[in-house]
């Protein structure tokens, strides 16, 4: 039988590198294995970590998925559709605060973006801009509501957890909420709480047992103590207004947040691609699905082989787990002194000493969907015999650069 890295070359045989494939199999198996840990909660597909259309149908079409988590207000009226175009979806929420004024008029312009579309919200401030940018809409531009997550055991300056939102408490929830209430052009929607110090930080850290016993503990309180804030929060405002969800969970917590009585949706992506910032957690793990293949174009010693290109660097803190990882052959690591370059890495180790020159270097981005960024189209490896069954186009092949 052939080796994954035999298949993957078999498959691409005929496609020069640099280029970036998905594993369908495995992105199928992936989203399979998300909607078990869902156990019958919707999930909504977050679209930063995918970036195509095509590979984002496919997830809205398998049972267990529905709705899109955007990352823009001008992604998201696209992912709208328009006038004689079917919308990816009819369900579409802004993860994020806008300050587009442009977009917004456009919202508010459009009954098809703004029957699908909810942007989010986490201060009167915003109010006033959309309704600024949009005081007379064709329909009440849908808003929700985002509460801050993080974990405070001894107040503000202990925090654990991503500064987002300054709404933390219940009264803070629903006198926003009121705040909506008042302005007849908008509506309140939903409300989203995304828990990053449990969903986004892998709870079991290879080589460092005392750091993950320390990461479940602190993960373990902290979720004890927002399901507990969560529910009162969404108690509080649904005394103010009917809201139509409660979102919470990403990849890392989604058989976690989906259990609380609470939240009516979780939200997931990354774990369809499994990046490597996902490969470290205890209860569950994913097969990788996006690669991105490099030609060796150097040699400049028996035990270093050079690639081109290769700085795909993710967001977040300037560390070493931000760089992408050498993945097929078995063996290889970045050098220590040039890490992934702009226009060349060199890649060292015992897996280095067997490359030649044209060979083919396979390695994983360590954030999700930010590798669509690089690249124009995915190649898409199908099942049976080793082929590509299909190249799609991503946002950025698609012309479209939403931040």
């Amino acid at each position: 039988m052939r080796s994954v890295r035999e298949q993957y070359e078999a498959a691409t045989a005929d496609i020069e590198p640099p280029f970036a494939i998905v594993d369908l199999p495995a992105f199928r198996a992936n989203a399979a294995e998300l909607v078990r840990r869902a156990n019958g909660t919707p999930i909504r597909v977050a679209s930063k970590s995918v970036r195509c259309r095509h590979l984002l149908r496919e997830v809205l079409a398998t049972p267990g998925f529905s709705g899109v988590m955007a990352y823009t207000l001008p992604e998201a009226i696209w992912l709208a559709g328009g006038e004689g175009e079917a919308p990816l979806s009819e369900d579409i929420l802004v993860a994020y605060p806008t300050s587009d004024t442009r977009a917004l008029a456009q919202l508010g312009a459009s009954p098809h973006a703004a029957r699908r579309v909810t942007v989010m919200v986490d201060d009167t401030r915003q109010l006033d801009l959309i309704t600024r940018a949009a005081p007379d809409p064709v329909h009440p531009i849908k808003v929700c509501i985002d509460i801050d997550t993080s974990w405070q055991p001894f107040g503000p300056r202990s925090r654990i957890g991503a500064l987002r939102s300054p709404i933390r408490t219940p009264d803070q929830a629903a006198a926003l909420a009121r705040a909506v209430t008042r302005r007849p052009q908008l509506r309140l929607d939903g409300i989203m709480a995304y828990e990053a110090q449990i969903a986004g930080v892998g709870d079991a850290p290879p080589g460092r047992p005392l750091l993950g016993h320390a990461l479940r503990r602190i993960q373990r309180r902290s979720r004890m103590e927002l399901a507990r804030r969560r529910a009162a929060i969404v108690r509080a405002v649904r005394e103010v207004a009917d809201i139509r969800f409660v979102n919470g969970g990403g990849t890392g917590s989604v058989h976690l947040t989906a259990r609380e009585r609470a939240v009516t949706e979780v939200a997931a992506g990354s774990g369809l691609y499994q990046p490597r910032l996902f490969d470290h957690y205890r209860d569950f793990s994913g097969t990788p699905a996006a690669l991105f293949a490099l030609p060796v174009v150097r040699r400049p010693g028996p035990d270093c082989a050079t690639v081109l290109g290769g700085g795909y660097l993710a967001s977040g803190v300037a560390d070493s787990q931000r760089l992408p990882q050498p993945y097929l052959p078995a063996h290889l690591y970045l050098s220590g002194t040039e890490g992934a370059g702009e226009v060349q890495t060199p890649l060292v180790g015992p897996g280095a000493g067997d490359l030649e020159i044209g060979d083919r270097v396979w390695l994983r981005h360590a954030k999700a969907g930010e590798l669509c960024e690089r690249f124009a189209e995915l190649h898409l490896i199908g099942d049976g015999p080793p082929r590509v069954v299909e190249s799609v186009a991503t946002y950025r092949g698609e012309g479209r650069a939403f931040l």
